[in-house]
């Protein structure tokens, strides 16, 4: 288990999160729509369609939540920028 490092992409981070926690060396990364759909399980999903659904499957796409919103949402925090609360999900 662990966090993020500070200092970190939001790209590094979804990338860390859709590989079990640990950052891939970079010639594996996805960018970052394929990074959020590696992360949620999902294939094909726009990023923000793709982390909404790693929240909640059954979301539909008229209540998806913003990128600030959904990332503080995934992390369990408030007012983090998208990459400080993807990068506080210890995975």
């Amino acid at each position: 288990m662990a966090t993020g490092v500070a200092g970190s992409s939001f790209t590094s981070e979804l990338n860390r999160l859709g590989n079990s926690g640990t950052y891939p060396v970079l010639t594996s990364y996805l960018a970052a729509t394929g990074a959020a759909n590696k992360y949620a399980g999902t294939t094909g999903k726009a990023l923000i369609g793709a982390l909404n659904l790693e929240a909640d499957s059954a979301r539909q796409p008229k209540d998806f939540k913003a990128l600030g919103g959904i990332c503080n949402e995934l992390a369990g925090t408030t007012n983090l920028s998208p990459t400080d609360a993807l990068r506080s999900i210890d995975v």
